[in-house]
């Protein structure tokens, strides 16, 4: 079992900036893919950011060259800083860990297994 706690969402204005972090527990030995998913109200579930424990990344295209994700593995760690951001950013942000590694290899990739975190509120204000 992986447990992750996310952190760093918030309030900000339009073309501002934050940085989620996801601090991942338990059985980390079997992270492969870590990564970043958002749902705003009324919209599916969709990838953001994923990132391989070598450091191969997947961008969803509404996010590339505003979003960098980032991973520190002796700390079990993954960071998405978000710059530029827009109303249409505004979400619930979930961080998510998986042995398998189709989100970082596909845009569309949305896991059946692996670990989800609570979910951190992002609200982007025009």
């Amino acid at each position: 079992q992986v447990q992750l706690v996310e952190s760093g969402g918030g309030l900000v204005q339009a073309g501002g900036s934050l940085r989620l972090s996801c601090a991942a527990s338990g059985s980390t030995s079997s992270i492969n893919a870590m990564g970043w998913y958002r749902q705003a109200p009324g919209k599916q579930r969709g990838l953001v950011a994923a990132i391989s424990s070598s450091g191969r990344t997947n961008y969803a295209d509404s996010v590339k060259g505003r979003f960098t994700i980032s991973r520190d593995n002796a700390n079990n760690t993954v960071f998405l800083q978000m710059n530029s951001l827009k109303p249409e950013d505004t979400a619930v942000y979930y961080c998510h860990a998986d042995k398998s590694m189709g989100s970082v290899y596909y845009s569309d990739y949305d896991p059946l297994f692996g670990s989800w975190g609570q979910g951190t509120q992002v609200t982007v204000s025009s």
